[in-house]
């Protein structure tokens, strides 16, 4: 299992001593969120990871808000939660995988392909009669041994190269209201990068937070990436975490070799000299000043 699992399957395995469930549920409003629904109720067995504690490394104000771990250190921690190269991982949070899609993300760039995500979540767990559990549960360490693959990101050097360049598709995962930079409730700067399209990540699933079908996905990943071969998609949301589950989506409806920009947004805007554009895209921006598409360029507001 390499994208998603329905609960039914999930339940079915959960005896399996090779088969780790990841509860990956956390809130950016309140940060201890996450683990305090964890330990009043998770799918039986599961562990928890924690976005910033586990699956994040120091941010220093100019690598985004949740760069990617150190991988010998996410290595450790993989460990200790159980995993292992011979382990099914199944990853979940409370529905729409925006969390989630953050560990199934970093395992397969430590090369871990059999790692999948809940479709639904908890929610749907819950909603279709699945036991649940309560406390903290462990699993005994094992050794995780994973080499990192730089193929699956691009950094900010590369997105600027390929600025007015062509031949890329750079795509934005938050709301349409922060892409257009109307509003920007956490990032210095309001705004995209130059010549970025927006696909909102929640567009790949529907009201309950469950993933379209094939099909659907398909499709609607095809209206915004047009025919452009998915290695030359790059996915970036506000901190890379978003990101990962538009990257889960592409992967899911087979648009295989999609790369995730993981500094995101508050990588870009933390350097006043790289271009931000506003309002829809029509085009890259000049280098270092700000397009803002309903009025004239002018010089980049810190």
């Amino acid at each position: 299992m390499t994208t998603l699992i329905d609960p039914a399957a999930l339940d079915g395995r959960l005896r399996d001593p090779d088969l780790i469930v990841v509860d990956c549920r956390f809130s950016l409003k309140d940060r201890d969120r996450g683990h305090r629904e964890y330990l009043a109720s998770h799918i039986p067995g599961a562990v928890y990871a924690d976005l910033e504690r586990d699956l994040s490394g120091p941010a220093t104000g100019t690598n985004g808000r949740h760069p990617p771990p150190d991988p010998h250190i996410l290595a450790r921690t993989l460990g200790r939660l159980g995993i292992d190269r011979s382990t099914q991982v199944v990853a979940y949070d409370q529905d729409d995988g925006a969390f989630a899609s953050r560990l199934w993300w970093s395992l397969r760039w430590l090369g871990h392909e059999t790692v999948a995500v809940l479709d639904g979540g908890l929610t749907r767990w819950v909603a279709e009669g699945h036991a649940t559990a309560s406390g903290e549960d462990t699993r005994e360490p094992r050794t995780f041994a994973g080499t990192p693959r730089p193929e699956l990101m691009a950094d900010a050097d590369e997105i600027a190269r390929l600025l007015g360049r062509g031949g890329a598709v750079i795509v934005d995962a938050r709301a349409p209201e922060r892409y257009r930079g109307e509003v920007e409730p956490i990032d210095r700067v309001a705004g995209h990068i130059p010549g970025a399209v927006n696909h909102p990540f929640k567009t790949n699933v529907d009201a309950a937070g469950r993933f379209r079908s094939v099909d659907e996905l398909r499709e609607h990943l095809r209206r915004t990436i047009g025919s452009s071969p998915p290695e030359r998609v790059i996915c970036y949301c506000g901190s890379g975490v978003t990101a990962c589950q538009n990257v889960l989506a592409f992967e899911h409806a087979g648009y295989h070799g999609v790369r995730l920009y993981p500094g995101s947004w508050s990588e870009w805007s933390s350097d006043p000299s790289r271009p931000v554009e506003r309002s829809a895209s029509s085009g890259p921006a000049p280098s270092g000043r700000l397009v803002d598409r309903a009025g004239p360029i002018v010089p980049e507001q810190p």
